[in-house]
């Protein structure tokens, strides 16, 4: 159970002040040389996969009923602290993606120590992550846009499932599907309200995903679902594919496939 810390009695909407913030926060990621070698290293796995499968690993507790075996010989975006599913498989993700504050400086010693490549937002730097050979750093732009060239910026669009779309979509995948994306939580309140968890963790697969004392952001699932149905949609225009794997949940902006089923290389 997690408990709100804040939350936010007026909102103010200033498209001059958005606009200046914009423009800021990238003309101070831009001056800084991490900004060109990150963007340097996307461009060079610009549609690096075309016309391959991959499969984005959520974080919900449907993700343990998972066939890994299934995932051999796949490219695997895994998200945020992906790295506690180690503790029982020997399974690895091709890559893992995380953009979210709380979770970077929760989980920095493991992606100051790993191999895997990461792709990670910027504010992974004053978390205390270093840049590395295997480190992408990403800029985030408060747009209501799917990014198919993450070189510039990626939009969060409410969750890191959908920054891992664009990605795979940047790199040329045709076939995309998600799997372990239940898209509910028991704990309830406010969207992006920052939450202190009291008990184990029933929203994620993990129990100690965000441990009892630990803070986290409430999720914003109408916002998730509609970066969904944009992903979807900038997939389809490109005659491309974006499916719901997942076994179960109650994720229906995106058309629904079991993990054998997509994968099949006969299927349609």
């Amino acid at each position: 159970m997690a408990r709100p810390l804040n939350t936010k009695s007026r909102v103010r909407l200033n498209p001059y002040m958005t606009a200046a913030g914009l423009i800021l926060t990238r003309l101070r990621w831009d001056m800084t040389p991490l900004s060109w070698i990150s963007r340097s290293r996307l461009r060079k796995l610009r549609d690096a996969y075309r016309g391959q499968k991959a499969v984005i690993l959520c974080n919900g507790p449907s993700l343990l009923n998972t066939d890994w075996p299934l995932l051999r010989g796949i490219y695997t975006f895994g998200l945020n602290k992906i790295n506690l599913l180690f503790e029982t498989q020997q399974f690895r993700p091709s890559c893992i993606v995380a953009v979210n504050p709380f979770v970077l400086r929760q989980n920095a010693d493991f992606y100051n120590s790993t191999n895997i490549p990461l792709f990670l937002d910027s504010y992974a730097i004053p978390a205390g992550i270093g840049f590395r050979k295997n480190v992408i750093f990403l800029h985030s732009a408060n747009i209501h846009k799917f990014a198919s060239d993450c070189s510039m910026s990626v939009n969060q669009g409410g969750t890191v499932t959908f920054v891992a779309m664009q990605l795979a979509f940047h790199m040329g995948f045709s076939d995309v599907a998600v799997v372990g994306c239940d898209h509910s939580f028991h704990t309830q309140g406010l969207p992006n309200d920052v939450c202190r968890i009291h008990s184990s963790d029933h929203d994620h697969f993990h129990p100690d995903y965000f441990t009892a004392g630990s803070q986290w952001q409430l999720p914003d699932l109408p916002l998730s679902e509609a970066s969904y149905s944009l992903a979807r949609t900038h997939f389809h225009s490109a005659g491309r594919r974006l499916v719901n794997a997942t076994h179960g949940g109650q994720l229906d902006a995106l058309p629904r496939s079991t993990l054998p089923e997509f994968l099949c290389s006969t299927c349609p």
